[in-house]
């Protein structure tokens, strides 16, 4: 996946998703399918969020964490039935994930890893639905629902998620019949003004609405608590893996706490930077920071010390390699959503 196509760049490609529609190949992700009897509950007693609130044909977004509660990564479960379940981590951290549910899965549950089996295609933007359409795939799916179809003489599963804030689709293809694919999306979608998006443009739309970047905003270091993740935890599930260990942080509250940062003055916060008080005190720092194309001001997201009373509303500074830029405390997204 480029950071930018040759023909477009990181502002055209972030308008053309906002507006009109972007296609992404996010192929880089990874895919594994835990399958057989009650592959849906062994899941469900690893993984954070809970399976339960949610039927078969649709997804939900997850946690595997490790058992101090720290965050091994973010994913997407796809309950297909009870007996399978498709998830769809990030890429540096499948084989960690299914080696996990691997050691542990019971007699008769088997977990494979297909990430290069299987590609995954993101058509974002207000015009999706007309891209999805034209190309003659079913677009008409609830939010976190998907579908599997035959298109082409070949299997295709699409579901209503992303990770732009925007209405839009994941086409999950086998990999050898990806690049047909991508090329009839890419064709429907200049027909409505979009364009193929590369990296850039991804992390721009994601930190504009707030989204965690794995490794960043949340890590083996950031639990699901301090990274503005506890929605996605089923406290009252009686296992997953962290559990003990987030009711405890849970109870006492976490020691620090993501927030929006939105510029008041005129710079670009990157991620790594430190984040002061009035009174010029350390109190954080920045975990991810850039250019809002749509706002066309610094944004970013911060790790802030509880205890340092940082609310909405609140201003802070974000030391710029030396250089103060205040900031003020907002509640994400940045932009307005259009994803339900």
């Amino acid at each position: 996946m480029p950071i930018q196509y040759a023909d477009g760049g990181v502002v055209a490609e972030h308008t053309a998703v906002r507006e009109a529609v972007g296609v992404f190949d996010v192929s880089h992700l990874g895919k594994a399918t835990v399958a057989g009897a009650g592959a849906s509950d062994f899941v469900n007693a690893c993984l954070t969020n809970d399976l339960g609130r949610i039927g078969p044909g649709q997804a939900q977004y997850t946690l595997c964490c490790a058992e101090d509660g720290g965050v091994v990564d973010d994913l997407i479960a796809y309950l297909v039935n009870d007996d399978e379940v498709f998830l769809v981590p990030n890429a540096a951290n499948t084989a960690e994930v299914a080696d996990r549910l691997r050691r542990v899965a019971p007699d008769g549950i088997s977990v494979t890893d297909q990430h290069t089996d299987l590609a995954v295609l993101a058509v974002q933007g207000p015009r999706s639905r007309a891209v999805l359409e034209a190309t003659g795939l079913p677009a008409d799916l609830d939010y976190m629902a998907f579908v599997d179809v035959e298109h082409g003489g070949r299997r295709l599963r699409i579901c209503r998620t992303g990770y732009t804030g925007e209405h839009g689709y994941e086409l999950v293809v086998d990999s050898d019949g990806a690049s047909d694919l991508f090329e009839a999306l890419l064709a429907a979608a200049g027909e409505e003004g979009g364009r193929a998006c590369g990296l850039g443009a991804r992390d721009t739309l994601r930190t504009e609405m707030g989204y965690p970047l794995h490794g960043q905003d949340l890590s083996r270091e950031i639990s699901p608590l301090q990274g503005g993740a506890r929605w996605a935890v089923g406290w009252r599930k009686d296992a997953f893996w962290g559990r003990e260990a987030l009711l405890g942080e849970k109870a006492e509250g976490p020691r620090r706490r993501l927030r929006a940062l939105r510029a008041t003055g005129r710079g670009i916060p990157r991620s790594g930077m430190p984040v002061l008080d009035g009174q010029g005190a350390v109190i954080g720092r920045t975990t991810s920071g850039t250019f809002s194309p749509s706002l066309r001001v610094g944004i970013a997201l911060a790790l802030v010390d509880s205890a340092a009373g940082v609310d909405l509303g609140a201003e802070v500074v974000v030391d710029v390699r030396g250089r103060p830029l205040p900031c003020e405390v907002v509640k994400p997204p940045f932009v307005p959503s259009h994803v339900r």
